[in-house]
């Protein structure tokens, strides 16, 4: 047994042994990527990424492509076990070195392939306010993961989303620095569950670093239009957190630029912050196509083994997709390093960063993963259960004049109107629900409500959407699969609701109007769902609108004529119990908007945290957002009293508030505490998010809280691009969102 294989070892010392033992070329394959599904001789007939149970590899190919110098990673290979073990075995066996390789696979709410839990949308996991549950999310999706062979998952998306009209905006977890950071850290550290090597862990490589959530014009992939002490203030906090906090090994780099530094080629962002600031112990990857993009986008090179050079001398580690081929990959590498363009070392810092990973993932002793276990792993009733809980506790009410909850019992008819009302939709980047059947509105109301007259009608569309030419087109991992196409029919959906008591109207967006590269240019709800909803409205009846979404939308018009709006972003493969067990009062609604929800498209942007310095008015009317950042209404009510404000140290506040259920219904409450910088040296927001806390109260029962507020929820970043707690007032609110202030004080620094 040679040192490197030698489990009794530690593992730098096993490090140093195998690098001395590995040529140039040999270091070099250990920074690409490459595709499963491309070397095995059957695909998945239900998804063109996975890997049929009964295929082989074509190992010939294999060794054509890598011959015995082996490979970094493989991705799209999504399958059971003992397909995963059978082309691990070939870089085991028939390497010269015997490097295992890592599988790297989508996991953003659910692993992707086909037999994943489907989770609600991270922009859901976000709605609780409760980072434990998005904790839970990260269980769930490790667990799946790595049972089915998966080592390394691409995600949290950390982006902060701040321009609604962009596809990705429902993988983030909403528009706050604070809301996000909280998720990043629990959900990344959930993930990665202190020890990589164990069964139920994974690596986590939170995306897309950094300032990809607020493209221009909206745009996936648009330059960010930002200065310093904004990506400082705003951007890069979150994905500190997910390193530093969440312990996150790697980071995937965005494809965009940032006033003109292109990310992917910066020296700034890879090196400086990622890797020396932050302490990232892992790899940066590129996106799919990222490197590319740098010539044929960017123009910064006119060569691709220039193109190469520019990324690789600069800090990037790893190749993230097929970009080229591997030849072409290590041939260039070495030449470079051979002409003294990059030097050995960067080759080495970065191959040695990945061979860790293998190291601290326990595949150089245990390489394969036990064929059976996932069988109880995957998909099981204990996470359904966790799938359900962040559904329902998801849900936002934003508007009721008392027609919900509905009475069960007391109902004759209800038509359940709306594209989304017999399909549940679930959201992009997930697993196809091949070996699951989901549950739609319509199903669960027959089930939760047997005494009563369900009827259903589409009655529209959801426009004509065309998948998006270009860089979607590319995208197979995104979920398209069971998108039915539905043909306008308003009139017999009229018909049809003119004979109910209550109409339920469900829509929102769908796979094809949200998601990656499916950015928009309004807001409005897609196809000619408004036109319906206001027709039904006129019919007279309790009217209903139950939102399944990507992204903030525009509801002026539906706020004036619904009765009551629920708003449950894509929800999984539980999302439509949930609904209704929301609906019919089973489940008291308290989740809370992690984005505003502007008053048109025209009027963004809209989030709660914007400079002052603008008015809030145009001709058109008010710019404020209808529905604020941290909103959300319950069946119950709630009283805030007792604001204390105490001085425990030099730049640190405890907050403490009494909270009061009001109402004659057991409910939770989400108290969020926001600061403001009442005289500051540079220009600052009027209002922080700077902690929160989820708690359930039954009927009259009373909590006290206490906050502690630090250095950082003081802090600016001042003229001189330094951080640092000016010395001054600071106004200190409590309340039930960002434009529900109950109480505030103030406090003296």
């Amino acid at each position: 047994m040679l040192p490197y294989q030698n489990p009794a070892l530690g593992v730098e010392e096993r490090l140093d042994d195998l690098m001395a033992r590995m040529t140039l070329e040999e270091k070099i394959a250990q920074l690409d990527l490459k595709f499963g599904n491309e070397y095995c001789t059957r695909i998945d007939p239900h998804h063109r990424l996975s890997v049929h149970p009964d295929s082989e590899y074509d190992y010939e190919k294999l060794a054509r492509e890598f011959g015995d110098a082996g490979l970094g990673c493989i991705h799209d290979n999504y399958s059971v076990p003992a397909v995963m073990n059978r082309i691990q075995r070939y870089f085991v066996e028939h390497t010269r070195l015997g490097i295992p390789v890592i599988f790297t696979g989508e996991a953003l709410h659910g692993i992707c392939g086909t037999r994943g839990t489907i989770l609600p949308s991270p922009t859901a996991w976000a709605a609780t306010f409760d980072p434990a549950l998005g904790a839970k999310a990260g269980r769930v999706i490790a667990s799946e993961a790595r049972a089915l062979g998966i080592h390394e998952i691409l995600a949290p998306n950390l982006d902060v989303a701040r321009d609604p009209r962009w596809g990705r905006t429902e993988e983030t977890f909403g528009e706050d620095t604070h809301l996000s950071s909280r998720f990043a850290a629990a959900v990344v550290a959930a993930e990665q569950n202190g020890d990589i090597s164990r069964p139920d862990a994974v690596i986590a490589e939170p995306k897309h670093y950094v300032v990809h959530g607020v493209p221009e014009g909206g745009v996936n992939c648009a330059p960010a239009n930002v200065g310093i002490r904004e990506i400082e203030s705003c951007y890069l906090p979150v994905f500190e957190a997910g390193i530093r906090e969440g312990g996150a090994y790697d980071a995937m780099v965005s494809y965009n630029s940032i006033d003109g530094d292109v990310v992917i080629t910066s020296e700034h962002y890879l090196k400086t912050v990622l890797k020396e600031r932050f302490g990232l112990r892992g790899i940066c990857r590129s996106d799919w196509s990222g490197v590319e993009r740098v010539k044929t986008t960017h123009h910064l090179t006119e060569d691709d083994k220039e193109t190469i050079y520019l990324t690789k001398k600069n800090g990037l580690d790893c190749l993230g997709g097929c970009e080229c081929s591997h030849d072409f990959w290590v041939t260039t590498l070495c030449e470079l390093v051979r002409q003294g363009r990059i030097e050995e070392e960067n080759i080495n810092d970065s191959c040695r960063r990945l061979l860790r990973l293998k190291y601290l993932l326990g595949l150089f002793d245990h390489p394969y993963t036990e064929e059976s276990r996932w069988e109880t792993v995957v998909h099981c009733q204990a996470h359904r259960d966790i799938a359900l809980e962040i559904a329902e506790k998801s849900v936002t009410l934003l508007k009721n004049d008392g027609v919900l909850p509905l009475n069960a019992d007391g109902l004759g008819t209800v038509a359940v109107i709306g594209p989304s009302g017999a399909q549940q939709q679930i959201g992009n980047y997930s697993s196809v629900p091949v070996f699951v059947e989901i549950p739609s509105v319509y199903d669960e109301l027959r089930a939760a409500m047997p005494g009563a007259r369900i009827l259903q009608a589409e009655g529209c569309g959801f426009g004509d959407a065309q998948e998006t030419a270009g860089l979607a087109a590319d995208q197979p991992h995104l979920r398209r699969e069971k998108q039915q196409a539905i043909e306008d029919a308003l009139d017999e959906a009229i018909a049809l609701a003119k004979q109910a008591d209550v109409i339920v109207f469900v829509g929102g967006e769908n796979v094809l109007t949200s998601g990656e590269c499916h950015d928009r240019s309004e807001l409005t709800l897609p196809g000619r769902q408004r036109e319906l909803i206001e027709r039904l409205s006129a019919l007279g009846r309790p009217l209903i609108l139950v939102l399944e979404n990507g992204r903030p939308l525009d509801l002026s018009r539906e706020s004036a004529v619904c009765s009551a709006i629920i708003e449950t972003w894509f929800g999984g493969e539980l999302g439509a119990r949930a609904i209704v067990r929301a609906l019919t009062g089973k489940v008291n609604p308290a989740g809370r908007l992690p984005y505003s929800l502007p008053r048109s498209g025209g009027r963004i942007p809209c989030y709660y945290s914007m400079l002052p310095g603008k008015s809030n008015d145009y001709l058109e009317g008010e710019g404020a957002a209808l529905y604020p950042f941290g909103f959300g209404l319950s069946y119950t009510t709630f009283a805030y009293s007792d604001l204390a404000l105490k001085k425990v140290g030099p730049t640190d506040v405890d907050v403490t508030v009494t909270v009061k259920n009001t109402g004659d219904r057991a409910g939770d409450e989400v108290v969020q505490i926001y600061v403001e910088d009442c005289e500051s040296s540079v220009v600052t927001p009027p209002l922080l998010l700077k902690a929160f806390r989820r708690v359930t109260l039954a009927p009259g029962e009373t909590q006290t809280l206490t906050f502690r507020l630090g250095y950082d929820a003081f802090r600016l970043m001042n003229a001189r691009y330094e951080w640092t707690v000016e010395p001054g007032k600071f106004r200190i609110c409590a309340g039930a969102s960002s434009r529900d202030l109950r109480l505030e004080g103030c406090v003296e620094l």
